[in-house]
């Protein structure tokens, strides 16, 4: 079992930052590859940014990359995302999530994941 803690979400203006931690309890942290995806009011979630195991290997949505930038410390049992130069677009409830996997592995499909967050908000305004 591992239990999943988001924080770090909140109200920021349009081209600021911010950065969101997942704090990780349970097993070894660096067995499961993680991720984080968002979901806006009426709209379906959708994958953001993916990190494997070991933290060598990442993903990100179109959407984000080159503003977004996905991180863990094993030694601290805690991925982060660095949101930076956020638009109104961006506002959403962000989640974390795990999966134990073997290898480089990320993961853009969030059924795949078995162990969520209970998510933190995040709004941009304009």
């Amino acid at each position: 079992q591992v239990q999943l803690v988001e924080s770090g979400g909140g109200l920021v203006q349009a081209g600021g930052s911010l950065r969101l931690s997942c704090a990780a309890s349970g097993r070894t942290f660096s067995n499961y590859a993680m991720g984080w995806f968002r979901q806006a009011p009426g709209k379906e979630r959708e994958f953001v940014a993916a990190i494997s195991g070991s933290g060598g290997a990442t993903d990100y949505a179109d959407s984000v990359k080159g503003r977004f930038t996905i991180s863990r410390d094993n030694a601290k049992n805690t991925m982060y995302l660095h949101l930076n130069s956020l638009k109104p677009e961006d506002t959403a409830v962000y989640y974390c999530a795990a999966k134990a996997v073997i290898g480089r592995a990320t993961i853009r499909v969030d059924r795949e994941y078995r162990y969520w967050g209970q998510g933190t908000q995040v709004t941009v305004s304009s």
